[in-house]
C-alpha cells in the first residue's frame, strides 16, 4: 500500500508545490488530502486519515504545534512532519517536544519532501540537512537549548490556542466563537496567558507569539 500524506499550508502555491513534487518522484506515496489550517487538518484526519501529515507551523486558527499536539491525541498512529520558514533551534525543539518526527524548511522543502516523508513512516526522524547542526549542538551544550520554548510549554492547549487568535487579531468575542467557549472563558484564559508568560500588553503578546512561531502577521 502506498504512503498516505496530508499537506496542510494555508499557501496553496505551497501546497501545489509539494503535491507535484510526490506526484513526480513517482515513488510509493500518494496525497489524499489538503488543507489550509489545522482544524480542517483533525477534520481530514476523521474522514480521509492519512500515515503522515506535512504541516505549516504558522497556520491561521490552530498552528502546526498544537495540529500535531492534538492530531497525535486523537490519532496516535499519525505520523508528522512540521513545515517551517522558521529555521530557528528553539522552533525545532518546540516541534520536536510537540511530537513530529521530522522538520522541514520550506527553502529546501521540495528537494527534501520525498524523503522525510519516506523516513518518517518507516518511524525514523527526519531533519533537513540545513537545521540538522541544532540538534547536534544541542547535544554538545546539554540541552540547554530548550530554555526558549519552556515559557511557550507552560501553556495549555487552549491557552496556546487563544493567543494564537489574539495575535492574528481577532476579539474575545470572536475567539469565543471559533473555539466554541464563552466571552468570559475566554477572559480567564487571556488572563492566564498573560500571567504565566509575564506578559501584560496585547502588542506584546502578539510579538511573543509571532517570535515563538504560534501565530503570524
Amino acid at each position: 500500500m502506498p504512503i498516505r500524506v496530508v499537506i496542510a499550508d494555508d499557501h496553496p502555491i505551497v501546497r501545489e508545490g509539494l503535491r507535484l513534487t510526490i506526484e513526480r518522484a513517482k515513488k510509493n506515496i500518494l496525497v489524499v488530502g489538503e488543507a489550509s489550517n489545522g482544524m480542517d487538518v483533525l477534520k481530514l484526519a476523521r474522514t480521509t486519515p492519512a500515515d503522515v501529515y506535512i504541516l505549516d507551523i504558522t497556520m491561521p486558527r490552530m498552528n502546526g504545534i498544537e495540529t500535531v499536539r492534538e492530531l497525535l491525541k486523537k490519532f496516535p498512529a499519525s505520523k508528522a512532519l512540521i513545515l517551517s520558514l522558521h529555521d530557528t533551534k528553539a522552533m525545532v525543539e518546540s516541534a520536536l517536544e510537540a511530537g513530529a518526527r521530522g522538520y522541514l524548511t520550506k527553502e529546501t522543502a521540495t528537494q527534501n519532501v520525498v524523503d522525510a516523508v519516506s523516513e518518517v513512516h518507516a518511524g525514523r526522524f527526519y531533519l533537513s540537512p540545513d537545521i540538522a547542526h541544532f540538534i547536534v549542538q544541542a547535544g554538545l551544550d546539554g540541552k540547554k537549548g530548550v530554555r526558549k520554548a519552556r515559557a511557550a510549554s507552560a501553556l495549555t492547549g487552549q491557552e496556546r490556542k487563544v493567543l494564537q487568535l489574539i495575535a492574528e487579531g481577532h476579539s474575545n468575542k470572536e475567539i469565543a466563537d471559533v473555539l466554541g467557549l464563552s466571552a468570559n472563558t475566554v477572559h480567564v484564559h487571556r488572563s492566564a496567558v498573560m500571567a504565566k508568560l509575564d506578559i501584560h500588553k496585547q502588542a506584546d503578546l502578539v510579538r511573543y507569539a509571532i517570535r515563538e512561531g504560534i501565530a503570524k502577521l
